[in-house]
C-alpha cells in the first residue's frame, strides 16, 4: 500500500524528470495565438480541436483550438483526458505541435500544477 510520502517522491521525481528534460531539449516555441483552427478542408468545424503540447517549462499544455478553454497538466495522458472529456459526447481531434507553446488562457486543468510550474521554472532557470 502506497503511503502519501511514497506518492510525494513519485511526484517530486516526475517533476524533477521534466525539468531535466525541458533543460536539455530546445525546440523552438510559437505562442498559442499562433495555433490557429485547423482548416475545415482537414477537420470539420463540426469537431472540437485541442492542441496537445508542452510549454517551456515542459509541462504538458491541452487548448482548445479556438481558445474557449485549456489548462496545464503534469502527464500527457491527463491532457489527453481532459480534451475528451471537454468535448464529450462527441470526440474531439487532437494536434501535437512540435514546437512549445504557452497556455495563454486561464488554467481550467490540474490547479495545483502551479505550484509545480513554480518549481519546475525555478530549477529550470538554475540549470
Amino acid at each position: 500500500m502506497e503511503t502519501i510520502d511514497d506518492l510525494q517522491m513519485c511526484e517530486e521525481a516526475a517533476m524533477a524528470a521534466i525539468a531535466l528534460q525541458a533543460a536539455h531539449r530546445q525546440p523552438q516555441q510559437v505562442s498559442a495565438a499562433e495555433l490557429r483552427p485547423l482548416d475545415p478542408d482537414i477537420v470539420s468545424a463540426a469537431i472540437p480541436a485541442f492542441f496537445i503540447g508542452r510549454n517551456a517549462i515542459g509541462l504538458w499544455v491541452a487548448r482548445e483550438a479556438r481558445g474557449r478553454i485549456g489548462g496545464l497538466f503534469l502527464f500527457k495522458s491527463s491532457a489527453v483526458d481532459f480534451a475528451r472529456r471537454q468535448s464529450a459526447p462527441a470526440r474531439c481531434a487532437l494536434v501535437f505541435p512540435v514546437e512549445t507553446f504557452e497556455l495563454d488562457i486561464d488554467n481550467r486543468g490540474n490547479p495545483l500544477i502551479v505550484l509545480a510550474a513554480r518549481l519546475l521554472g525555478r530549477s529550470h532557470a538554475a540549470l
